[in-house]
């Protein structure tokens, strides 16, 4: 089991503790007041949008109950601050203009998360790899050095190095320092609040699971409360919060961060659907990869399920913006009881018509752009999330755990398997007759058009490198071509060959740990060229979006 002594691994870090952890914080960025912005023409890269949903159908308590949600997502907000940055108001207080001090609230710190992590201020140094998870001078030689030394409390549990910050002690060693030490009074609160949600609850199933998140966050032991996740089926508001994903950390992609979604679900949508689940095994059998790349089985039950997101907080919030969930993460619940798939409509809506749209009517040939349509771009979003449940989660060759052996590319190939793993469901899906709308060229003329939306977001996160390499690779593919006129035309049947080419090697890179091999990938294929600069230049001058940013709340939704 992966808890198995996690908590006497966690009172032995505790105790190793010298000194309090918000001493041994890293320092924001040295900067004098006040601070300027080096340049203002990336301000309006985002497009308003207020996050409403439809509340009528909820009771009283209910809507209670997401009041007390939201006020428990603000301090996940807080804390990521803390993680990614450092002291929040250290860095705003000192901007005096309104609109670089937006900027930097939306993207959580002085780097353009959109941008490739460029500073927008001035006289502030480049963002640690490290975020703020890690002593400011600490090199990855020194973390891998120590971690060595530390592997038999690595070999016993994962969890310590997932929920943890990197301190240094009074004698200046590194230590760990458990997310429930650092954090231990913003945590409480939070958990408070969970559990005063749960008298509200009218789920029953629901009620428990906010029980068991709230003693998840005050001892950084997630597991029984994902699996509790995980059989939750009738519950209508839903609650993703905690330390999740581990993208903040670019150093090696160890550590997780937190962040929260308020969701309502959408139980017309929700019911379309349900069916796709149970053909994971089927799908997982006939991927294009070795017998050896498929041997595991994933769960089947897993749901999809269609939601309204009502209150975004902390890393989800940060930069762009999650239009889908696969979660949980953890290998081991994953392969007992598959994930689940949350796909945010409102969210997605909003992307398809203010930013999607408008690149296919400047990218997309004229007589394809037909193909673009939201049930496509639906369903490319939902299939990436469910195919994380495909391929393997541990090496074929003694290497462990794929996320371990990959290091901070294990994220990036990660997503990338995802979004190519989800083009060849929808053809498989076709073939069998269960998906009744549309035709496959949708899917593929709404993912190119997808694809320049995607690589706007900067090629320095898990999902932009993931982009990069997808583009490069069908590019050097012939999937797509331009035409004279230098608009952009799918090759249907060289997209299906180069769809299976690229889950081959990517399922192979990841079966064999093989960090090597995918360093030399992302090095080839994991940077944008002059031409692709060149088409981004083009919706840049026609003022398109590159995201969206919300105004969001209890005010928003009539909530006290």
């Amino acid at each position: 089991m992966r808890k198995h002594l996690l908590m006497g691994a966690l009172a032995a870090a505790v105790a190793l503790t010298a000194c309090s952890p918000k001493q041994e914080e890293p320092k924001a960025q040295a900067a004098v007041a006040p601070m300027v912005a080096s340049s203002t023409d990336r301000f309006g890269i985002y497009a308003d949008v207020t996050l409403q949903a439809d509340l009528s159908h909820l009771s009283d308590s209910q809507r209670t109950m997401v009041a007390l949600l939201i006020d428990a997502s603000e301090i996940m907000d807080d804390l990521f601050w803390r993680q990614a940055y450092g002291d929040k108001a250290s860095l705003l207080d000192r901007i005096p203009d309104p609109a670089t001090r937006r900027f930097a609230e939306i993207n959580y710190g002085p780097w353009d998360r959109l941008a490739g992590d460029a500073p927008f201020i001035q006289g502030v140094d480049a963002k640690p790899l490290g975020a703020a998870f890690y002593p400011a001078d600490m090199t990855k030689a020194e973390y891998e050095a120590w971690r060595s030394e530390n592997q038999t409390q690595m070999d016993t549990t994962r969890d310590l190095e997932l929920y943890s910050l990197i301190r240094r002690n009074a004698a200046g060693e590194l230590q760990f320092v458990p997310y429930s030490k650092a954090f231990a009074p913003e945590l409480q609160k939070a958990a408070f609040l969970l559990r005063e949600a749960a008298k509200y609850a009218e789920d029953a199933s629901f009620k428990q699971y906010l029980i068991m998140r709230a003693s998840a966050l005050e001892t950084d032991d997630y597991q029984p409360s994902d699996m509790a996740w995980m059989d939750m089926k009738t519950n209508p508001v839903e609650l993703v919060i905690g330390a999740i994903e581990t993208y903040e950390d670019m150093l090696f992609g160890y550590r997780a961060a937190y962040e929260s979604y308020v969701l309502i679900k959408d139980q017309a949508w929700s019911e379309r659907l349900a069916k796709y689940a149970a053909f994971l095994p089927e799908l997982q059998a006939g991927l294009p990869v070795d017998a050896a790349y498929k041997t595991e089985t994933p769960g089947t039950d897993a749901d999809l399920n269609a939601y309204d997101v009502v209150y975004y907080a902390g890393h989800s919030n940060a930069g762009s913006k999650t239009i889908a969930i696969n979660l949980p993460n953890d290998e081991q619940v994953q392969l007992e009881k598959g994930t689940r798939r949350l796909q945010l409509k409102n969210a997605m809506r909003a992307k398809f018509d203010k930013i999607l749209v408008p690149i296919a009517e400047q990218l997309i040939v004229a007589d394809q752009q037909q193909h673009i349509t939201f049930d496509a771009f639906f369903g490319n979003t939902m299939f990436h999330e469910v195919a994380h449940g495909l391929g393997i989660k541990n090496t074929i060759n003694g290497k462990g755990l794929v996320r371990t052996a990959l290091k901070e590319h294990a994220s990036s190939m990660e997503e990338g398997k995802a979004d190519v793993l989800g083009l060849y469901m929808i053809s498989e899906l076709y073939k069998r007759n269960q998906i009744d709308d549309g035709e496959l060229m949708d899917n593929y003329v709404t993912f190119l058009a997808g694809i320049f939306r995607s690589v706007r977001f900067g090629a320095s996160s898990a999902h932009g490198k993931a982009n990069m390499v997808r583009f490069n690779f069908f590019k050097d593919a012939g999937a797509f071509s331009t035409d004279a006129d230098g608009r952009y035309r799918v090759d249907f049947d060289k997209m299906t060959q180069a769809v299976n080419d690229l889950s081959n090697l990517l399922l192979t890179l990841q079966g064999n740990g093989d960090y090597d091999g995918v360093h030399a990938l992302v090095a080839e294929k994991g940077e944008m060229g002059a031409d692709l600069m060149a088409e981004l230049d083009k919706l840049t001058q026609a003022n398109i979006p590159v995201d969206i940013v919300f105004t969001q709340g209890k005010e928003v939704l009539g909530l006290k």
